[in-house]
């Protein structure tokens, strides 16, 4: 095959893959779902062989991960997180390694003991951590909200809990292939260095994001190297931080989070970019996962009954008994903790975890990828597909209003710096509701620059009445603008 031919077909796939994301909100099917399914089908027609490329698809998994956790960290609220950060912390690390040990014995036995517990374990560990990208999509989906304090716990889980499942990855390769130092590898040391890698990425990824906002602030002659420099800087938080020994990949959600909890050049047009870098990675990690599955290999029975078998195992076992013992003694409440454990979706962690044991050239590691395969596909079928039903039953959902985004945005530069430009629904209990805009008592420098009505932009002059159900677009310094939130929109604020 020509490298014309390599490039022409992952554009290809790439944009089905992006656009399968329309048939998934027709047919309520997860949009993962459909691009694992555009890469079995391509698999028909290319076969690959996985183990002679898994080194390739390792490193580029590492790369993906990455960018994916960086998004997903600027993309969480660092104020929602401090509130949740002990029960989030203790799901990330201590959650994944009990889902583990559940999950490596429970295999040990649906394997009829055919493979040593170590390799089960290793298994476990591939697919013990919760996907960020697949809980964010769900999670911040068109009408889609938790009660509570369940949204903020499930997305600083889910983006800080790969860490933990890398480390158990690494640590259990080395027991797969040499099980008579097993005795040796498992100790309290192994759990303290675990800690230690973590805690060193959080600190690493909290420099990497108060760094990354003075380096912004520096104006540079063309707007596009900004979104170089943001590339180089997922690149070097991720590679600095795995060579001081801390976690990569919790460096790289902490300086997401740390660096979009400031302001800086161009913030909104960055978070747009890696936005839409983290959905192509997305996207071809599970299209790749389809690329490499062989379509022959996978109708067997002997993959697909433990496949889905170990699946169940994990979605009504394993994550249950590892979330209900990480809430012990929380606020949390029964139902509460019932959703948290379905909340468990597995997706591209998996996928480049999985590329480890290829190229380790761990017993069975073909195996293991297409055991891995089946529990995934499993995970955004069923958890992805009711989860929001799920938690309606559990009357633990709540009625979100979305609209279109204002078609006038401000964007983050040197001369803006001190200024937003923030957009507010009129409430029908607002003293706003029925008064017109000379009305509102505006301080000096606040500006009203746009009005919708209904989908419809109406320009603002002082006569104009204000009605419930209207968005009014104000731009101020910052400071002023919280003087106005306070005042005429508090639940907004």
């Amino acid at each position: 095959m020509t490298a014309d031919s390599i490039i022409a077909i992952a554009g290809i796939l790439l944009l089905i893959g992006a656009f399968s994301n329309k048939l998934s909100y027709r047919f309520n099917l997860p949009t993962l779902l459909l691009f694992l399914a555009a890469g079995v089908a391509a698999e028909t027609f290319l076969p690959v062989n996985g183990a002679e490329l898994a080194g390739n698809i390792n490193f580029l998994g590492i790369v993906a991960m990455a960018f994916i956790l960086y998004s997903g960290g600027g993309e969480t609220p660092l104020s929602s997180v401090r509130k949740v950060a002990l029960r989030g912390i203790i799901l990330a690390i201590p959650g994944v390694i009990l889902t583990a040990i559940f999950l490596g014995g429970g295999a040990y036995f649906i394997l009829g003991g055919q493979y040593p517990f170590s390799w089960c374990l290793l298994l476990a560990a591939l697919i013990s951590s919760t996907d960020a990208a697949a809980v964010f999509a769900i999670l911040r989906g068109k009408g889609v909200g938790l009660k509570g304090k369940l949204k903020p716990l499930l997305e600083l889980e889910s983006g800080s809990n790969d860490p933990t499942a890398a480390f158990l990855t690494m640590f259990m390769i080395g027991v797969a292939l040499q099980p008579e130092s097993a005795a040796e590898k498992l100790n309290i040391g192994s759990l303290l260095m675990i800690i230690l890698q973590l805690g060193g990425g959080i600190i690493a990824g909290w420099l990497f994001g108060w760094l990354g906002r003075k380096i912004f602030t520096v104006k540079l002659e063309y707007e596009g190297l900004y979104f170089v420099v943001s590339v180089a800087w997922v690149l070097i938080s991720y590679g600095v931080s795995q060579l001081v020994g801390a976690n990569g990949f919790m460096a790289c959600y902490v300086c997401g989070m740390i660096l979009n909890s400031g302001r800086y050049n161009y913030q909104k047009a960055l978070s747009k970019f890696h936005n839409g870098v983290a959905w192509l990675m997305q996207v071809g990690l599970f299209t790749l996962l389809g690329f490499l599955a062989n379509p022959q290999e996978l109708i067997k029975a002997a993959v697909w009954v433990p496949g889905v078998t170990l699946g169940l195992f994990l979605i009504l076992v394993a994550r249950p008994l590892a979330v209900f013992i990480c809430l012990l003694w929380s606020e949390y409440s029964l139902k509460e903790r019932v959703l948290i454990s379905w909340v468990g979706i597995r997706g591209a962690a998996p996928i480049v975890l999985a590329t480890f044991p290829l190229a380790a050239g761990v017993a069975d590691a073909e195996y293991m990828f297409r055991l891995i395969f089946f529990m995934v596909l499993i995970s955004i079928t069923i958890q992805g597909w009711l989860m929001m039903p799920f938690a309606r039953w559990l009357k633990l959902d709540k009625p979100v209003t979305q609209h279109e985004p204002a078609p006038l945005e401000l964007e983050v530069t040197h001369s803006s710096a001190n200024q937003e430009m923030r957009e507010y629904k009129i409430l029908p209990h607002s003293p706003l509701a029925g008064a017109k805009i000379s009305d509102m008592e505006l301080p000096e420098g606040v500006l009203v620059t746009m009005l919708r009505r209904n989908g419809a932009i109406i320009p603002p002059r002082g006569n104009t009445t204000l009605c419930s159900g209207d968005h009014i677009l104000i731009m101020a310094e910052t400071k002023l603008l919280r003087e106005v939130e306070q005042v005429y929109f508090p639940e907004q604020s």
